[in-house]
């Protein structure tokens, strides 16, 4: 972490970046929906070029699904704006912007943004976990448990189920029914059985045409390769080493955003590609902020860039980082919760 850059900004009390950062919440409506057409139509290009090459037996035209997932994607980032009022700042506009895309983001729109709401509203509150986010424990709860409920712990924190497994299985068969919103009503299961609805009629209308085998071939690399970038963005941008985590009445919104978000530094392809989703602590301040304002903010304000900042190569390192230590305030690794005890 930039130490000129923390202290620089905690100059300025946490409060009042919710009044600074109001200033960059209107939307260009004309931008937005011209982010919106130069993402869904390369995804569409890429998409029917895959299905071409393999038509015609050009395999390595199957390289081509791992940009399309890259633009598959940032049509989730579209969404997530939306679901935010923040892509048009026009309820109607963005909401069915949202349901639409969440036919091709597999993700029921509706049933997301009130899960998504929640973990925006709760973000770093020991008190509050376990709607929209990555389950983490204490130490002292991982300690209390049984054998067989650290072994399932374990077994949800590997990587390979998180970043391999977790991904495919949330986003192509969770998403199906409102796990967590059962008895919340008929909104959750009206977004999802909607969107479910939406996917069989654009399911099967893709395989009509380019036959399973094809169809298979090609849109499920993508959908695997986008939805595991996604979960890994969402992971990184809260489990990292100077996270900020707390109960009530220590626990305050201004501060878990600034501080409990990161700012996950990316090459600037990737920033694009990921609809800025890694300036995650401003956005976390103000969420109503469109993704390609977020730039500005750190252009305006460079002592935001060092809050939180970690690059590539050390958010690899945030695998580990599995369990919060209470006493230390930081989160650990299974061995270091070892050495703790």
């Amino acid at each position: 972490m930039n130490t000129a850059s923390l202290n620089s900004a905690a100059a300025i009390d946490d409060r009042a970046w919710l009044k600074i950062l109001s200033g960059y919440r209107q939307p260009h409506r004309g931008r937005s929906a011209f982010e919106l057409a130069i993402t869904v139509i390369p995804l569409v290009v890429l998409w029917a070029l895959s299905y071409a090459a393999v038509h015609y037996g050009f395999w390595w035209g199957l390289l081509l699904t791992i940009p399309a997932a890259g633009f598959l994607l940032r049509l989730f980032m579209i969404q997530h704006d939306c679901g935010h009022g923040a892509f048009f700042a026009h309820r109607h506009a963005d909401d069915w912007t949202g349901r639409v895309l969440g036919v091709l983001t597999l993700t029921p729109y509706d049933y997301w943004r009130r899960a998504h709401a929640t973990h925006h509203a709760s973000a770093g509150n020991l008190d509050e976990r376990g709607v929209g986010d990555i389950t983490t424990l204490t130490v002292a709860e991982y300690r209390a448990m049984s054998r067989w409920g650290r072994l399932q712990y374990r077994l949800y924190r590997n990587p390979i189920v998180m970043f391999g497994i977790g991904p495919a299985w949330l986003f192509v068969f969770k998403h199906r029914l409102p796990f967590g919103m059962m008895q919340s009503g008929a909104q959750p299961w009206i977004s999802t059985m909607a969107t479910n609805l939406g996917i069989i009629v654009l399911v099967t209308g893709l395989i009509w045409l380019t036959g399973l085998g094809t169809f298979l071939l090609v849109h499920m690399p993508i959908v695997v390769l986008a939805s595991t970038a996604g979960v890994w963005l969402f992971y990184v941008q809260h489990q990292f080493e100077d996270t900020h985590w707390s109960q009530p009445p220590e626990w305050q919104f201004q501060q878990a955003a600034l501080h409990g978000s990161s700012h996950y530094d990316l090459p600037r392809m990737l920033q694009w590609l990921s609809g800025n989703i890694g300036i995650h602590h401003v956005h976390h301040l103000s969420s109503r902020i469109p993704y390609y304002r977020l730039p500005e903010v750190l252009t305006d304000y460079p002592e935001l860039q060092g809050i939180g900042r970690i690059t590539i190569m050390e958010s690899f390192r945030c695998v580990k980082l599995v369990l919060w230590d209470e006493q230390g305030q930081r989160l650990v690794s299974f061995r270091e919760a070892r050495a703790l005890a």
